[in-house]
């Protein structure tokens, strides 16, 4: 079994933020495959199903984000899944809007989730990085990540979230840098520094 979880705030009031990203990766994923029905499990909502005949867990923890390695460590020591074998979606400022980037290992860059998988599950989970992009000054990160996709950004946000829904097996196979190019593919966007774009540059 794969564990893939989604890092993100339960909660309508913070259903549509960018730190939601994660959440909304799992959704389509369990959309595109047809997983089961949504039931709680793990302090999370969790959903099983297949992709192309790998069973695979999908988690959106409950926990708030600061808290999410409680979740996935809990499911993790229950089916004893290597950290190989969990995958986790998250929201990366220091990525334009709209790129994306699988990585194994690292520290957590600021990212209070990922921090807490890896006081859980140590460093070397597969990290699946949406770029939301970084609103140029330190003190606006947390409005930023906290706010409302905008309408405008719809489009890229709904691309990529499809992308990385039907890309998906490539991950499911531990091809990883496969799965980067094609979710690149499918879902192209502009390569620029957040932070030059915030500040006009």
């Amino acid at each position: 079994m794969i564990i893939i979880a989604g890092l993100g705030n339960p909660g309508a009031k913070y259903q549509n933020n960018r730190h939601n990203i994660g959440f909304m990766a799992i959704d389509e994923i369990a959309r595109r495959w047809r997983f089961g029905t949504e039931r709680a499990k793990f302090q999370s909502v969790i959903a099983e199903g297949e992709v192309e005949g790998a069973k695979v867990l999908l988690m959106k923890p409950q926990t708030f984000m600061n808290q999410s390695g409680n979740a996935v460590g809990e499911a993790a020591r229950f089916y004893k899944i290597p950290v190989r074998d969990i995958i986790v979606f998250h929201d990366e400022i220091d990525l334009a809007p709209g790129r994306f980037r699988m990585k194994t290992g690292g520290g957590a860059a600021g990212q209070n989730g990922v921090r807490s998988l890896i006081s859980h599950l140590g460093a070397d989970f597969r990290r699946a990085r949406m770029g939301i992009g970084h609103p140029g000054e330190a003190n606006l990160v947390m409005p930023h990540v906290l706010g409302d996709f905008h309408k405008a950004e719809q489009p890229w946000l709904e691309a990529l979230l499809r992308a990385c829904a039907d890309a998906l097996p490539f991950a499911i196979a531990g091809e990883d840098e496969r799965y980067q190019g094609e979710v690149l593919r499918l879902a192209p966007a502009p390569k620029f520094s957040p932070r030059q774009q915030a500040r006009g540059e």
